[in-house]
């Protein structure tokens, strides 16, 4: 347990930004929150967009071949189906990574799904820390205005600061 307020502490790095795995570290964060813990994520590399103001997240199926396509829509049957599609398609089918995140959208929606934008926005309700990388800032040249006013700006020091109290702590 953290030593300055007794409550359990949870650390995350988050470090990748497509749709699929922008949930992982939002929905672990708000959990933890929810149950009156102390947490704290730090964005860095690929996860750092998740701060921007503007939520951009997309499914890849490029960089995640395990996934498996459903159709949010149609004959329950239908919806059942797992949908292996080659990495061949994926990768060379114009348009397909919009099809990809539209459909991924409305499966979460029809299931009940929180948006990456209401998890973030209840993350911040909750004192959740979100600290953006400062030296994946400086490499892909984001500035602080690029993001949340509520995202605090820190180098690994930062992070490994707060983690070294955690409880639990997670790359992601």
């Amino acid at each position: 347990m953290s030593q300055e307020n007794g409550k359990r502490r949870l650390a995350l790095i988050a470090s990748k930004g497509t749709l699929d795995w922008a949930y992982p570290p939002f929905i672990l964060a708000s959990a933890a929150a929810s149950m009156d813990w102390e947490v704290g994520v730090f964005f860095t590399f690929y996860g750092l967009p998740l701060l921007k103001k503007k939520l951009g997240a997309a499914v890849s199926p490029v960089g995640n071949p395990a996934m498996p396509m459903k159709m949010p829509f149609g004959p329950k049957a239908f919806q059942n189906i797992n949908w292996p599609m080659p990495n061949l398609l994926m990768s060379n089918l114009p348009g397909f990574e919009t099809v990809a995140t539209s459909l991924m959208k409305q499966t979460f929606k029809k299931k009940g799904v929180a948006t990456i934008q209401e998890l973030r926005e209840a993350c911040v309700e909750m004192n959740v820390r979100l600290i953006g990388c400062q030296m994946t800032m400086d490499v892909f040249g984001f500035k602080k205005e690029d993001f949340i006013p509520q995202a605090e700006i820190g180098g690994a020091a930062t992070f490994l600061e707060y983690a070294a109290d955690a409880d639990v702590s997670l790359f992601i």
